[in-house]
């Protein structure tokens, strides 16, 4: 492929603006293609998610995988591997960190999927045939990696454009301006405002120390609710901090095989608003219980409280994969409170099953009342109106 600019004298392709923004373009137009497939999609199924237009569905995946193709064609295909080579070199200057193995492989993935598209691109086929199609569809999965982890790469290859100049504090300094900091958060004057990691694996707290009437932005390096956090800088403002602080490193997942572009199917579900409708429309007790039921029914379609508890514990494994300490007690909140969703399901299963082994119904002296009032007679005169009192205008 075609380098963004020409090589320097060791052989290296500089970073240049052009190189750094060409993942971020590509991750933005395959934010919005996904946007328009998905809507796409929606109208192909029914309200509990299922495809009941095969295939106004192909289309819209044909016209999604197409789209995808020529947004790498336009803005990855030409800088695809000088960002790879710039993001590697950048890997190798950083300090060691558990994070660096995986970044690593994931350059790796995505050179391979690099390599995949270009030869895909090498052999065109003819327009809109179905060996373009397929070839297409073979292509969306490399192509949903570069969408979902090129955020890597374009990070390492910007690390050369965030020098940190500003000289850290001395030893003194540190010491008293943790000592101040610590002292704040014990008397809950210390408000955090932003978290992020650094590329070396520390994470990095900005937080206003408030004394008195008087606000000052820190940075502390650490767990701030574990032993061992330091203040490592005190700012004016936030720009201040951002032009001294270690630059963010991108996040990471919960679960390392996920991407936003390949969801799984939805399964079929009923809302909880659907099973009350059912109940205020039911008239015996089965249909009451039919419905409680459906709240807390397991397996393929689970229901609704079934989903809760799902929730709940999804995250708590997330809070417990933030590894800080205030991560780890609202896991064990989130457990707890899964604890007592599970056995509200097992109640309300139980008091189900009773309800529908009453076998009754509603009695009939609860009788429906008509929405809609009868017409007056042709030659009946309408009701005069009560007569409006007039008030006076009130003027300011």
């Amino acid at each position: 492929m075609t380098p963004a600019s020409n090589p320097t004298p060791d052989g290296s392709v500089p970073v240049t603006p052009e190189l750094t923004d060409s993942a971020r373009n590509f991750r933005l137009r395959m934010a919005v293609i996904d946007r328009e497939s998905e809507a796409a999609l929606d109208m192909t199924c029914d309200r509990y998610g299922r495809t009941v237009h095969a295939g106004a569905a192909a289309a819209a995946r044909a016209h999604r995988n197409r789209a995808a193709v020529e947004a790498y064609t336009t803005h990855l295909a030409p800088h695809a591997d000088a960002l790879l080579d710039a993001a590697r070199r950048a890997l190798d200057e950083l300090p060691p960190a558990r994070h660096l193995a995986g970044w690593r492989a994931v350059l790796d993935a995505l050179a391979a999927s690099a390599a995949e598209i270009r030869r895909a691109l090498d052999q065109p086929d003819t327009p809109g045939s179905p060996a373009e199609l397929a070839r297409h569809s073979a292509l969306w999965p490399h192509l949903t990696a570069w969408a979902d982890h090129s955020s890597i790469a374009s990070n390492l290859a910007d690390q050369h454009k965030h020098h940190r100049p500003k000289a850290p504090l001395t030893d003194e300094e540190q010491q008293m301006w943790t000592e101040m900091a610590q002292a704040a958060q014990r008397r809950g004057g210390l408000e955090r405002t932003e978290s992020w990691y650094a590329a070396d694996g520390q994470p990095i707290t900005l937080a206003h120390l408030v004394e008195d009437d008087d606000s000052t932005l820190v940075a502390l390096r650490g767990d701030p609710d574990a032993p061992g956090w330091q203040v490592i800088g005190h700012y004016a403002h936030e720009y201040e901090a951002g032009k001294a602080l270690p630059v963010p490193v991108p996040p990471g997942v919960l679960r390392a095989d996920v991407s936003r572009f390949n969801r799984p199917a939805p399964v079929p579900e009923v809302s909880l608003q659907e099973l009350i409708r059912d109940v205020v429309e039911g008239r015996t007790a089965g249909d009451a219980s039919e419905a409680l039921l459906g709240a807390v029914q397991r397996g393929y379609t689970p229901g609704p409280m079934v989903r809760l508890q799902e929730l709940l514990e999804t995250s708590g494994q997330f809070a417990s994969a933030l590894e800080t300490v205030q991560g780890r007690q609202i896991a064990a909140r989130l457990s707890a409170l899964g604890r007592q969703i599970e056995f509200l399901t097992r109640e309300v299963e139980e008091a189900a099953e009773d309800l529908g082994a009453t076998v009754a119904v509603l009695p009939p002296h609860r009788t429906p009342v008509l929405r809609i009032r009868p017409r007056p007679a042709v030659d009946t005169t309408p009701p005069t109106p009560p007569t409006r009192t007039s008030t006076p205008a009130r003027h300011r």
